[in-house]
C-alpha cells in the first residue's frame, strides 16, 4: 500500500533579549546552575510578572517578516501542568489570542518551490532544564532557563518529507538570525522543534499523529522523521493502529520511544492569565516595528549582485550567515573594494572558520585591520602570498598587519636594481633552464621565475620580476 507522510512543526525560538520575559534575571547561557533565578521565575508565592517590552517587539518583527496578521489585542493564558522543571506548575503562554497568525514562508526543496503556512506565532516562557547525573543516578534541576522568552512558530501540516522540513527550518533560521530575533544556537537549545507526524493514503483523511519533542539539530530532525515514518507504516501495514502519543527521539540509538499519551488543549485547563494585562498594539507601535525591519538575506543577495556585480553563488555564500554579510559590508565600505572584500570572506575567512571548527556566530575579527590589508594588496604593497599569511595572523592572533608585515619582511620588493640583481644571479645559476626557454620551452620560464622570487624572499613584485626576467633573457 502507498502511504503519504503529513508533518507539522512547532518551533521554539528563544528570543535575543538581555533579561527574561517577566523579570530582570539575565538570559545568558551557561551560568552556574540556579544563579539566574529570582522569586518571579522561581514561581514563589506572591511574586508578580511584568512583561519585558522587547518581547512583543521581536515577535511582531518576526510576524511581519512572515506575512502574518498582527493581533492588535493580544493576551496571555495559563497552561497548567506539572513537570519538575516548571516550578510554578503552570506556564504563561498564549492560546486564545496569539500575537501573530496566518503567515507563509516560501521554501525550495530539491529545486521545487513550495509555500508553507504559518498557523500562528505565540509568546511564552521557557521551562527549566533537567540534568541527569548518570554517575550518581540522580536527576537535578537547573531553573536558570525558567522564564527565558520564547516564540513558538506553529506551521500548518504542509510538509510531506524530511527534506521539506529541513529546507523550511534553514529558511526560518536565516530569517530569525537576520532579524536578530534569536541567536538560533541549537546546541544551546535556543532553537528547538517538535515534529507532529502521521501517515495516510495519498489525499485521504489525516492519520493518527505522534509528536517528537525538542529536537535540536537538523540531522536529528531528518533522522527522526525518516524513522517515525517507517515505524508508523510498519504498524499500519501489519494491520495495527498508531497510538496518539508524545515520543522521545534518541539520536544515538536512532530510534524513538513513547513518553506519554498526547495531550489536547483541554488537558492543560487553559484560562486567561490574571496577573498580566493584554498587549494592545496601536498603529504607532506597529509602524515603528515595521519601519525598523532589517534587510533580510534574500534581498541582500539580490542587492549584492545588482550593486557590487558579484556572482549569485558568491552572494549566496556571503549571506549564508548574518555575521558574514555584516563583516563583508563593513570591510567593503571601509576599503572601497567590494569585490576584493567578497573574495576575502568567501576565501580566506571561510577557510579559517573551517580550519578552526568555528561557527560564523562566534566570528570576531578586526574590520579595520582586514580593510587595511585589502588596501595593501590592491595597492601592490604586498603580494598574495603575504596577504594570505597576514590575514591568517590577524584572524588567529589579532596582530597589527603593518607591524607583522614589517617584522616578517613581507612588504613587496619593487626596487628595480635589487630585482635586476636577483634576476641576473638566477640566470647565472641556471644556464640550462635559460637555454631551454630560449629554445622555446615555456615551462622553463616558470622555473626561472620561481627561483628569482625565492631569491627575493618571496617578496618581489611579480609583475616587475617577470618583466625584468623577460628583458634579461632577450638581452642575452
Amino acid at each position: 500500500m502507498t502511504w503519504e507522510t503529513v508533518i507539522g512543526l512547532e518551533i521554539h525560538a528563544e528570543l535575543s533579549t538581555a533579561s527574561k520575559i517577566f523579570c530582570a534575571c539575565p538570559t545568558a547561557f551557561g551560568g552556574d546552575p540556579n544563579t539566574h533565578v529570582c522569586p518571579v521565575c522561581a514561581g514563589l508565592p506572591g511574586a508578580l510578572p511584568k512583561l519585558n517590552r522587547a518581547v512583543p517587539d521581536l515577535a511582531v518583527r518576526l510576524g511581519l517578516s512572515l506575512g502574518c496578521a498582527i493581533e492588535r489585542h493580544s493576551r496571555f493564558d495559563r497552561k497548567n501542568y506539572f513537570y519538575p522543571d516548571l516550578p510554578k506548575a503552570y506556564q504563561i503562554s498564549q492560546l486564545y489570542a496569539p500575537i501573530c497568525s496566518d503567515g507563509r514562508l516560501e521554501i525550495n526543496s530539491g529545486g521545487t518551490g513550495k509555500s508553507i503556512g504559518i498557523r500562528e506565532i505565540h509568546i511564552e516562557e521557557d521551562a527549566g532544564k533537567l540534568v541527569h547525573d548518570s554517575a550518581g543516578g540522580a536527576t537535578l534541576m537547573d531553573f536558570n532557563r525558567c522564564g527565558v522568552p520564547l516564540v513558538e512558530i506553529v506551521t500548518q501540516p504542509d510538509f510531506r518529507s524530511g527534506h521539506e522540513v529541513i529546507a523550511f527550518l534553514e529558511a526560518l533560521r536565516e530569517i530569525l538570525l537576520y532579524l536578530r530575533v534569536s541567536d538560533c544556537k541549537m546546541q544551546e537549545g535556543s532553537l528547538r522543534a517538535d515534529v507532529n507526524l502521521s501517515v495516510r493514503q495519498p489525499g485521504g483523511a489525516l492519520g493518527v499523529r505522534t509528536e517528537m519533542k525538542n529536537l535540536n539539530s537538523f540531522r536529528a530532525i531528518g533522522r527522526a522523521i525518516d524513522a517515525e515514518t517507517a515505524r508508523q507504516i510498519s504498524i499500519l501495514d501489519a494491520g495495527g493502529r498508531v497510538a496518539q502519543e508524545t515520543r522521545r527521539w534518541d539520536d544515538d540509538r536512532g530510534e524513538s520511544y513513547g513518553m506519554r499519551s498526547k495531550e489536547n488543549a483541554q488537558d492543560y485547563r487553559y484560562f486567561p492569565e490574571p496577573d498580566l494585562l493584554p498587549v494592545d498594539i496601536d498603529d504607532a507601535w506597529l509602524a515603528s516595528v515595521e519601519n525598523n525591519l532589517p534587510e533580510l538575506a534574500s534581498k541582500k543577495r539580490a542587492r549584492y549582485v545588482r550593486e557590487y556585480g558579484l556572482a549569485a553563488q558568491e552572494a549566496a555564500a556571503l549571506t549564508s550567515h548574518v555575521n558574514l554579510s555584516t563583516l563583508f559590508e563593513d570591510i567593503a565600505g571601509r576599503s572601497g573594494e567590494p569585490s576584493e572584500s567578497a573574495h576575502l570572506i568567501t576565501g580566506e575567512i571561510m577557510r579559517l572558520l573551517n580550519q578552526t571548527n568555528m561557527q560564523p556566530e562566534a566570528l570576531s575579527v578586526d574590520v579595520d585591520k582586514l580593510s587595511a590589508l585589502i588596501g595593501l594588496v590592491s595597492g601592490g604593497r604586498i603580494n598574495r602570498s603575504a596577504y594570505k599569511e597576514t590575514v591568517e595572523a590577524v584572524f588567529m592572533s589579532d596582530v597589527d598587519p603593518r607591524a607583522y608585515i614589517a617584522e616578517k619582511g613581507l612588504m613587496m620588493q619593487s626596487d628595480g636594481a635589487i630585482i635586476a640583481d636577483a634576476v641576473r644571479d638566477t640566470i647565472g645559476e641556471n644556464p640550462g633552464a635559460a637555454a631551454e626557454y630560449r629554445a622555446g620551452k615555456e615551462k622553463a620560464f616558470g622555473y626561472l621565475m620561481g627561483q628569482a622570487m625565492k631569491r627575493l624572499g618571496g617578496s618581489g613584485d611579480p609583475e616587475k620580476v617577470r618583466d625584468a626576467l623577460l628583458s634579461a633573457l632577450r638581452d642575452e
